[in-house]
């Protein structure tokens, strides 16, 4: 499945030139050219969904492993400290390209990558009655 409108379509694809670094028959990994830091990379699914809502369990699965397989390729070879895996769903929630995609964000002392919020309170009736409602819809 894809959308013939859709730009990470047109990359997984092949027919928009990327600096792909991994491709297999369901997934597409290259550099980001707006990077956050050195080796920031995104992985595309060739099948498209607009977000993690529209994808099945297997896809995510098989996209995380991958994201594990490429996060340890990228510090062996950066020598970063450390990374953020970053997957936004949805315009409130930054995403701008609406088409699932994961960053892997090697991250550096002294670099200006801010993924970050403002912690809160918990309420803990309110985690407990939650907890129950998301048991239930799973």
């Amino acid at each position: 499945m894809r959308k013939d409108d859709c730009i990470f379509c047109k990359i997984a694809a092949g027919e928009i030139p990327s600096t792909t670094i991994y491709e297999d028959d369901l997934h597409r990994v290259f550099f980001d050219i707006a990077p956050g830091s050195e080796g920031h990379c995104l992985i595309v699914p060739k099948n498209h969904y607009d977000d993690i809502f529209d994808m099945d369990e297997k896809a995510g699965a098989d996209l995380f492993a991958l994201a594990t397989k490429v996060a340890k390729a990228l510090k062996e070879v950066t020598g970063c400290e450390g990374m953020n895996i970053v997957q936004n769903n949805g315009s409130i929630a930054g995403q701008t390209v609406f088409h699932f995609h994961m960053h892997l964000i090697p991250r550096y002392t002294g670099d200006t990558v801010n993924v970050g919020w403002v912690p809160g309170e918990a309420d803990m009736d309110k985690l407990s009655e939650m907890a129950d409602k998301v048991r239930k819809a799973m």
